[in-house]
């Protein structure tokens, strides 16, 4: 039999593509445009081929942030997904207490990103916030406007404080998702606590702590709003990352040129780490099944 086809149905996913045109592949063409041309004036500009790329590259301050980014998400994975997954055991499995914990550990995803950075600005503040003076009672001189580790670590935290439940609440869909007949035949073995989250819990969990990791490093890897309300970038350089280096460029100095061809390369570099990370967690997760169907 012939199947009938109606092409018809295409009209139904014309507006999507509609929408995609207008909302990324026409501005990604003008960045393009842009990243290869010296604008002089609104109606003038000089074609320099890949100069803004050879340009930008040699930037010291790019290798800088470029630097700065790669610890701050290495650091960010590696407090946030053991901590997670630490919240996640802890927390209640069933009844009133796991509601209630879930709602708790979520508030912190509720809250817009720019106030993050406004509260820990002023919990941070040695005259007025609670973190600041505490530090400073028991002899620590802590101050994050000044001293560029101090300004690092809380960063560091704040982003620990606010993303760290999405961790959690994988990992806990991932518990969650473990049959009681595993639990059952483990205490019938005599298993430790120990021996149960390695052979039992991470296996399990393994395919939403991937995706937990890249959703964590993507997302530091293109931080913002958060270092720039609570630091500014400051002090010096301290917390400058790779947002920042291009919102200065195609902002504060207005070389639209070199933003344009930055752009294209932060564009890149975000890609070919997804596309490595993609490629882990395909390869862990192909291993665990074999692995698992040879011990079944």
């Amino acid at each position: 039999m012939n199947k009938p086809y109606n092409n018809k149905a295409w009209f139904f996913i014309l507006p999507v593509f509609l929408c995609v045109a207008f909302s990324a592949i026409l501005p990604l063409m003008t960045v393009v445009n842009y990243s290869v041309q010296d604008i002089l004036s609104p109606t003038q500009a000089v074609f320099v081929g890949l100069e803004w790329f050879r340009s930008i590259m040699r930037d010291p301050e790019l290798h800088g942030a470029l630097g700065r980014q790669l610890v701050y998400s290495v650091c960010v994975l590696l407090v946030e997904i053991p901590l997670g997954v630490a919240l996640a055991l802890a927390m209640p499995s069933k009844g009133w207490k796991s509601s209630a914990s879930l709602v708790v550990l979520s508030m912190p995803l509720l809250i817009p990103w720019n106030v993050v950075g406004t509260i820990w600005q002023i919990f941070g503040r040695a005259d007025i916030g609670l973190g600041g003076f505490v530090l400073n009672a028991l002899g620590i001189d802590y101050n994050y406007a000044s001293h560029s580790l101090d300004a690092w670590l809380t960063v560091l935290m704040m982003d620990v404080w606010h993303w760290t439940p999405l961790v959690a609440l994988l990992g806990f869909a991932g518990l969650r998702s473990i049959p009681d007949a595993y639990y059952q035949a483990a205490q019938i073995d005599g298993a430790s606590r120990w021996a149960v989250f390695r052979h039992i819990q991470l296996p399990k969990m393994r395919g939403v702590l991937m995706i937990a990791v890249l959703l964590r490093f993507m997302d530091s890897f293109m931080i913002y709003t958060e270092p720039f309300v609570l630091t500014g970038g400051g002090p010096g350089n301290s917390t400058t990352f790779l947002s920042q280096y291009l919102t200065q460029k195609a902002v504060g100095q207005f070389d639209l040129g070199p933003a344009a061809a930055f752009s294209l390369i932060y564009f890149l570099i975000i890609l070919l780490f997804s596309f490595v990370l993609y490629n882990w967690m395909q390869s862990a997760g192909n291993t665990t099944s074999t692995t698992e169907g040879d011990h079944a």
